[in-house]
């Protein structure tokens, strides 16, 4: 609890990022209470086409081309959206952290090896692999996932070798050597949970930067037909730019309002975890 409170207090201290906590945290209640604030399915057609806001009562944000209420997709989406962003991070940080810790701990052959793979994934630009992934699997919502996960778990790797090399030759993990603690426990309960401080921080970068790429693919035409997403809206919209700029504006107000309040969050925690920038 003491931990808890000394993290607020240092967290805090920059009020933008309590104010990305504060928006990110009204977004993963719209996302919880979707069904409460829109029921129904937002594929269906609710009223006539093409409403602009505010035009009917019942349609503040308007109808699409088919009658659906943008507000409904807007309120669902942001649980397709926000659960595409976290598994594609969670899945790439599990990656990463495997290898980044096996590579910094061994050492040697075994760093050679982990590292050159890790370079080669790098010189790939990360969302032309997306592209060509989802392209030949497929677009579907598991793919988008894995292509981002895949795309997106080396500078993890980096991160968390470079702590490993750093934790691996400290006092406490040469005592648990001398302890005979076999190598899988010194791991997972030594070097693991003292470096993973970074990795939280990189982390929220990471969900924002995978609700950007699976706009993006939508945007392309390559989203999942079948989820509402705010990159399926997105997509929707972008054949009405012109005549109805509102269907691509609005979703696209919601993806910026989520992407900056996690980079806010990810500075506050750069803050607060990071301890030499505790005293600034």
């Amino acid at each position: 609890m003491g931990g808890l409170i000394g993290f607020w207090r240092l967290y805090r201290r920059r009020r933008m990022a309590v104010a990305g906590a504060s928006a990110l945290l009204g977004v993963f209640l719209v996302a919880l209470l979707a069904a409460v604030i829109s029921p129904g399915d937002p594929w269906d057609m609710a009223g006539r086409p093409l409403l602009w806001p505010g035009q009917e009562v019942g349609f503040p944000f308007g109808t699409d081309v088919l009658g659906r209420d943008i507000l409904a997709g807007v309120v669902h989406g942001s649980r397709v959206s926000l659960a595409i962003g976290f598994a594609a991070t969670m899945a790439a940080l599990l990656l990463g952290v495997t290898i980044g810790a096996i590579a910094g701990y061994f050492g040697g052959y075994v760093d050679d090896v982990l590292m050159r793979f890790t370079e080669i994934v790098q010189t790939i630009p990360s969302f032309l692999l997306i592209l060509v992934l989802v392209a030949i699997f497929s677009p579907s919502a598991v793919n988008i996932v894995i292509a981002i996960s895949v795309s997106t778990w080396p500078p993890v790797a980096r991160l968390v070798r470079a702590e490993f090399l750093s934790l691996r030759e400290r006092e406490f993990v040469q005592a648990c050597i001398v302890l005979g603690m076999s190598r899988p426990r010194i791991i997972l309960t030594q070097v693991l949970p003292n470096s993973l401080a970074p990795v939280v921080v990189i982390s929220s970068v990471m969900v924002a930067s995978a609700i950007l790429n699976e706009a993006s693919l939508a945007f392309l035409g390559l989203g999942d037909p079948n989820i509402m997403s705010w990159g399926t809206m997105i997509s929707i919209g972008r054949n009405s730019l012109r005549t109805a700029w509102y269907m691509v504006a609005i979703p696209g107000i919601a993806i910026i309002i989520t992407v900056m309040a996690l980079n806010l969050v990810g500075e506050g925690l750069n803050d607060a975890l990071n301890p030499r920038l505790r005293g600034r």
